[in-house]
C-alpha cells in the first residue's frame, strides 16, 4: 500500500518521524515522501508545492495523505482540490500563517531555524504571506480524517487546532469515522509516538 506523507516547514524527506515511522510500517505499507522545499527553501512557494504533490498523488494513487505540521496544511489543500484518500494529520499548523506574521521579525527575507539543516536559514516572507490567506481548513476535509495532536505543543497552540475540529464537527459534514486523538504529554514533533501515529496510519488504510 502507498501512503503519501507530508513533511513539515524547515524540515525534508530524512526527518526524524519519516524515519523512526518507515520500519514500524514497512513491508506492507510504503512511505512516499516528497521533498515540500519547493523550488528551494529560500524561496518557497505554497503553490508550487501543492502543484508538485498533486502531480505525485495522481502517479502513485496513494491509500492515505499523511501531513506534518506545514504538512498538514498541504494535505488539507491536496484534498481540497480532488485528490481524496483518508487522512492522517499529525499536530497541523492550522491557522499558524497569521502567528508567524505576528511573530516575524522585520525585514525581507526574514532568518529562521531550519531543522533539516541545523542552522538558520533565510526564507523570503512572501511564503508566510500565501499562508496567512490560506482557508483550507474552513470546512472538514472530503474524506476520513485522523487529527494527532499533543496537548503540549510548542509550536501550534493545541487550542487552534482543538478549535477547528469543534467546528468541523458543528458543521455536520465530518466524515464518519474521523476522531481527534490527543496525547497528553505531546510535544510538536511527537517523534516519541510514532507507534500511536503508525496504527493511525494502518488503520485509515483498512
Amino acid at each position: 500500500m502507498r501512503v503519501l506523507y507530508f513533511h513539515g516547514f524547515a524540515s525534508s524527506p530524512a526527518s526524524a518521524k519519516i524515519v523512526a515511522l518507515r520500519p514500524l510500517l514497512e513491508p506492507d505499507i510504503e512511505l512516499h515522501t516528497p521533498d515540500l522545499n519547493r523550488p528551494d527553501f529560500e524561496h518557497l512557494d505554497f503553490e508550487q508545492i501543492v502543484a508538485h504533490v498533486l502531480e505525485e498523488g495522481r502517479r502513485i494513487e496513494p491509500r492515505v495523505i499523511v501531513g506534518s505540521s506545514l504538512g498538514a496544511i498541504v494535505a488539507l489543500e491536496v484534498v481540497r482540490r480532488g485528490l481524496v484518500a483518508p487522512l492522517v494529520l499529525i499536530a497541523p499548523a492550522i491557522g499558524i500563517g497569521h502567528r508567524w506574521m505576528t511573530k516575524l521579525p522585520d525585514g525581507d527575507p526574514v532568518r529562521v531555524f531550519n531543522h533539516a539543516r541545523g542552522e538558520d536559514a533565510w526564507i523570503h516572507r512572501a511564503f508566510f504571506e500565501q499562508l496567512e490567506k490560506l482557508d483550507c481548513d474552513a470546512e472538514p476535509p472530503a474524506s476520513r480524517v485522523t487529527v494527532i495532536m499533543g496537548r503540549a505543543d510548542e509550536t501550534v497552540p493545541f487550542a487552534l487546532v482543538e478549535e477547528a475540529w469543534t467546528r468541523w464537527e458543528q458543521s455536520g459534514k465530518l466524515r464518519p469515522g474521523s476522531r481527534f486523538h490527543e496525547i497528553a504529554d505531546g510535544d510538536h514533533g511527537l517523534v516519541g509516538q510514532t507507534d500511536t501515529i503508525a496504527e493511525a496510519i494502518r488503520s485509515a488504510a483498512e
